[in-house]
């Protein structure tokens, strides 16, 4: 019998530190975790973003499709028994219900990632990979509503904020703040997480 696969959720604003915070707990951690994201996805060049840019093809017309996917990917590879420590920005409303539900086979631990609008603007313009104005966007938007197991500043040094998680995550109590969304969800619960 295959284990309850672990979720580590890191929630954040585009240029938050989520990566980083990540790589800082696969390091850390007593357990193989995988780093999933979609960076990872766009910058192995598994989607065709050159041609998107380019104007070959519409993102609009391809995003809702491509994020639908990245959602079930999760839940197979959680399925085959991995541990995942997933990074993602929940921009759409019913995304957080939707993986909610989707999640709730697995021991899912939801962490924010906060970080200050004039850091996350200058973050944004050095690494000039993003639209600009879409961390302004994320900070105003993305955390409100939300409940969390754990929140973080990214004020702190990567190493220490990993070690903090890591303790929370070891003695996290259940329900997690995803149980609960999961069951609001539920068709007929007569509540709407939001």
């Amino acid at each position: 019998m295959v284990e309850r696969a672990k979720i580590i959720f890191i929630h954040g604003a585009s240029s938050s530190g989520k990566s980083t915070l990540a790589r800082a707990v696969q390091a850390q951690i007593g357990a193989p975790f995988w780093h999933v994201s979609i960076d990872h996805l766009r910058d192995s060049g598994m989607v065709p973003m050159e041609r998107f840019r380019r104007g070959d093809f519409r993102w609009k017309e391809h995003r809702a499709r491509f994020f639908d996917g990245f959602h079930r990917s999760l839940v197979a590879y959680a399925s085959a028994g991995n541990n995942l420590l997933l990074e993602h920005i929940l921009e759409e409303p019913g995304w957080a219900s939707e993986l909610a539900v989707m999640l709730q086979p697995f021991d899912v631990f939801f962490v924010a990632l906060h970080c200050e609008l004039d850091e996350l603007v200058r973050r944004e313009r050095l690494r000039a990979d993003r639209p600009i104005g879409s961390a302004a966007d994320d900070f105003h938007r993305i955390h409100v509503g939300q409940c969390y197991d754990l929140e973080l500043g990214s004020g702190q040094a990567a190493d220490d904020a990993a070690a903090q998680l890591i303790s929370a995550w070891s003695v996290r109590r259940s329900p997690s703040v995803f149980d609960t969304l999961a069951l609001e969800a539920r068709p007929g619960s007569g509540k709407s997480p939001f």
